[in-house]
């Protein structure tokens, strides 16, 4: 049997030497890996015989330098989406309910597809836990792909010993928000493709029809347009003149928008118009409601400390003023009192929510409360949608047909003046 010579690390860092009689370089690397070593180099013990070289944890050579330098300067992680978030940790937890060690499922999920999520972070979480660390830590250390959501629940899980019930709950959890993200691109859909049909109808007839009936209202001497038409002229000559002048203050609102919205100030005046905005404000409200007791309660219900699950919930809701509310919250519960008090202090959150939280607490269950708040005002989201969508449809093809209809109406009141100034 060959003797490999051998050169590996303990879990503290210390490099140590030695001797395997196994069979194969692949037998030498799981005895090493029993013994609880990563290994470094490994050669057999023949004259002569060159040695594998492997790459001890976060070690990088000279050759890869650069490479890994411009990868990290130039490829970005970009935020994976809620649905594949759902994939990556439904295909984990399939993964563990068959059977296999952590280890090997996370080598396995380096080489599915999940998309949106790089193989390469699998590789890293596989890497980091065989090097000692749990799971959690290990994706807290690749905070752009994993929220502090999906860290602090597998961390529970790890302490419960279920994390495989664990992850199957947040791949539900991903695809109920994504599922309702899916519901309000759908119903914006139509709207915006009937005003972006309407916008371009009226561009072309500015620029391309209404400068041919200007060649033929100048060439009649002598003739006075009426003031709809001469309203509709001026604006067509600005629009096909200056249409330059028109694109850069466009550039420059949504620069100094984008600019104010980064503010502190900014942020929090718009996301106090978003609830307030009329029909869109209701639907948002809706949203944000949803999306705060389905967090708080999915928390809750894996074991999260109610501290923690709710400041994770205020860094989930993507609004300031609703986000405030969950800090005061956050902030009374620590003195002694409950969750219903001081949600109902802030002034935003329903009664209705109120009502059935304090119901939880007198049960005992304020997860399962939670949760029936969570489907309520899903079930509230969805109505709210497709009444938004109702009225904002008919809203937008009147407006169109009454704009198309005062340009109609503008070149036909002209010809109908040149057919009476012919026949006097």
């Amino acid at each position: 049997m060959p003797q490999f010579q051998y050169k590996a690390r303990r879990r503290s860092g210390d490099l140590v030497e030695g001797s395997l009689d196994v069979a194969d370089r692949a037998a030498a690397l799981t005895q090493l890996s029993k013994l609880g070593l990563f290994p470094v180099t490994i050669s057999t013990s023949r004259a002569g015989a060159m040695p594998t070289v492997l790459s001890a944890p976060g070690s990088v050579s000279r050759r890869g330098l650069l490479p890994v330098a411009l990868t990290t300067l130039f490829q970005r992680r970009r935020k994976p989406k809620l649905q594949e978030l759902a994939t990556f940790t439904q295909q984990l937890a399939n993964l563990l309910r068959a059977g296999m060690p952590l280890t090997m499922a996370l080598q396995s999920m380096g080489s599915l597809s999940s998309k949106g999520i790089p193989s390469e972070v699998a590789r890293q979480l596989k890497q980091d836990v065989t090097e000692g660390r749990s799971l959690s830590d290990a994706m807290g250390r690749q905070s752009e792909i994993f929220p502090a959501l999906v860290v602090n629940m597998v961390r529970a899980g790890e302490k419960s010993g279920a994390l495989e019930e664990v992850l199957r709950r947040q791949s539900a959890h991903f695809e109920r928000f994504a599922d309702v993200q899916a519901k309000f691109k759908s119903a914006m859909i139509y709207p915006l493709v009937v005003l972006g049909v309407g916008v371009a109808l009226v561009v072309f007839f500015m620029t391309a029809l209404l400068p041919k009936f200007m060649n033929l209202f100048e060439s009649i001497p002598g003739f006075e347009l009426p003031g709809s038409t001469r309203l509709l002229i001026n604006a067509s000559r600005f629009l096909t003149q200056w249409w330059w002048v028109l694109v850069l203050a466009t550039v420059l609102l949504v620069f100094l928008f984008i600019r104010y919205r980064a503010t502190e100030v900014g942020r929090r005046t718009i996301d106090r118009f978003k609830l307030s905005v009329p029909i869109f404000g209701r639907v948002t409200r809706l949203n944000l409601f949803g999306q705060f007791a389905r967090t708080l309660g999915t928390l809750l219900r894996n074991g999260v400390p109610v501290l923690e699950a709710l400041r994770i919930t205020e860094l989930v809701v993507p609004n300031r003023i609703v986000g405030d509310a969950i800090s005061e919250t956050r902030t009374a519960v620590t003195d002694g009192k409950t969750l219903a008090q001081p949600l109902a202090k802030s002034g935003i959150f329903p009664q209705l929510m109120i009502d059935l939280l304090k119901i939880g607490e007198e049960t005992g269950d304020i997860p399962g409360a939670l949760e029936n708040v969570a489907e309520t005002y899903e079930r509230e989201l969805t109505l709210g949608l497709r009444a938004m969508t109702n009225l904002i449809e008919p809203v937008m093809i009147v407006g169109i047909a009454v704009l198309v209809g005062f340009l109609l109406m503008s070149v036909m009141s002209a010809m109908f003046a040149i057919t009476q100034n012919l026949q006097r």
